[in-house]
């Protein structure tokens, strides 16, 4: 028996991960996009760093562009960006019943909950902080 034959034999032997649906873009979609159920459709595979429900991926931002029948991965999407890169934004600290407000200068894009660089512009000094969901940028010590 040639070697070929042996690992085409062990190949059907062995067991492999279970076949599901994984999602793939159904059109090109360009990065920042919110993505909607017409650009996206289930495929037959497996893929662990995908997914395999549509409803977890529709209103989620493409991070990356994403080409037709392609599976959308994890690190692919992200939450909608309510802060762009260079927007003036109110900048918050709290720490127990102290509240400062300042306003800053957003040096990266980001959505809901992702930590970006933010620019006090009183003081000229770069923080980092979670984004809010009124686009306001909470930082801390």
């Amino acid at each position: 028996m040639s070697v070929r034959a042996i690992v085409l034999t062990a190949g059907v032997l062995t067991a492999g991960p279970g076949l599901a649906d994984i999602v793939i873009a159904s059109r090109t979609v360009r990065a920042q996009e919110v993505l909607t159920a017409e650009a996206l459709t289930l495929s037959p595979g497996a893929l662990d760093a995908g997914f395999a429900d549509p409803e977890n991926v529709i209103g989620l931002e493409a991070r990356v562009s994403l080409y037709a029948g392609r599976p959308v991965l994890r690190s692919h999407v992200g939450p909608p960006a309510l802060v762009e890169r260079n927007q003036i934004i109110s900048l918050v600290f709290e720490s127990g019943g102290l509240r400062i407000t300042s306003e800053g200068r957003a040096l990266d894009r980001g959505g809901m909950g992702e930590r970006i660089r933010v620019m006090n512009l009183a003081s000229r000094t770069t923080l980092f902080g979670a984004v809010q969901p009124d686009g306001s940028v909470h930082v801390s010590q």
